[in-house]
């Protein structure tokens, strides 16, 4: 059961990069980078649930990332429309609105 755990972590984590480095979209790129936090809570609940069953370091720590994906989705998705309301476009290599 460790071992799969693990091998699930590692796997959605090496999607959610290979997402991220080639994807375009940047609502896909948010999505990749919730796989890739995702992946990391699995891999803290396994190993806290291995190494110390008593004690809940992992799952506490589990929760603070998710509550940050969480923050990070919604600021995220703001971004993302506001740049759609001003480019019609939501393309990562058209971003271009901080340059001078």
């Amino acid at each position: 059961m460790f071992e799969h755990s693990l091998c699930l972590g590692a796997y959605l984590f090496c999607l959610g990069i290979y997402g991220l480095i080639t994807s375009r979209n940047m609502i896909r790129a948010l999505m990749s980078l919730e796989l890739m936090l995702n992946g990391v809570n699995i891999n803290l609940i396994t190993f806290s649930s291995f190494l110390d069953s008593e004690e809940i370091k992992g799952q506490v720590f589990a929760i603070f990332i998710i509550a940050i994906a969480a923050a990070e989705a919604a600021i995220g998705l703001a971004i993302v429309l506001n740049i759609y309301r001003n480019r019609n476009s939501i393309r990562i290599d058209q971003f271009d609105l901080l340059k001078w």
